[in-house]
């Protein structure tokens, strides 16, 4: 009915990947100077948004990319592009749009896809969904990809009290910092993506 190996496998590789205590100086950085209840708010559409896009590709992830003819490098290498523009927004300090833009922008763009949703944990997805086709394996692999979800919203919801505590100058640092994590993330992905269209030509 469960499978615990399959359950802590896919777990363990999409918090490596997810990175929840890496995630918090970005959404301490994207959502600084915002009331309480909307960075709330904002921790749960995260959440929510990377958890649809996982669930949508775990889903028909296989059959979507291969109507597109989107290889997974090409995914790797646009969703780097797409961080790294995020990445040079806060190292510029160019993050102050209006409210309403900030919104939407935090909660599916950068934080929900690509950030949390990426192409790296998409593929494991695919992969972890295709390997493990007995009812037991789809039960521990959907139980994995929520729990990790779980811990993603409480990460964030509960980082907030970091800003209570830094004040203005420590975001302000936090952002810069972000930034700066955000864009080797985003170069070592694109790097990871022409890799391996390199070893397969």
């Amino acid at each position: 009915m469960f499978d615990a190996a399959v359950f802590g496998s896919l777990f363990l590789t999409l918090f490596v990947i997810m990175d929840p205590p890496g995630i918090t100086p970005i959404f301490l950085a994207l959502t600084a100077g915002r009331a309480a209840k909307v960075q709330r708010r904002m921790a749960w559409q995260a959440a929510a948004v990377a958890l649809g896009v996982i669930t949508l590709f775990g889903l028909v992830g296989h059959q979507i990319l291969s109507y597109l003819h989107i290889d997974v490098p090409a995914l790797m290498i646009a969703g780097g592009l797409l961080l790294l523009l995020i990445a040079l927004d806060l190292l510029t300090g160019k993050t102050d749009e209006p409210q309403q833009t900030k919104d939407v922008n935090v909660a599916l763009v950068p934080l929900g896809m690509p950030l949390l949703a990426g192409p790296g944990a998409i593929v494991q997805v695919i992969l972890a969904v295709q390997n493990h086709d007995s009812f037991s394996g789809q039960v521990s692999v959907w139980a994995a990809i929520i729990a990790i979800h779980v811990v993603l919203y409480v990460t964030m919801r509960y980082s907030l009290l970091i800003i209570r505590v830094i004040k203005d100058g420590g975001v302000v640092l936090v952002t810069r910092l972000a930034g700066m994590m955000l864009s080797a993330l985003a170069v070592q992905q694109i790097i990871n993506g022409v890799t391996q269209v390199i070893h397969g030509a």
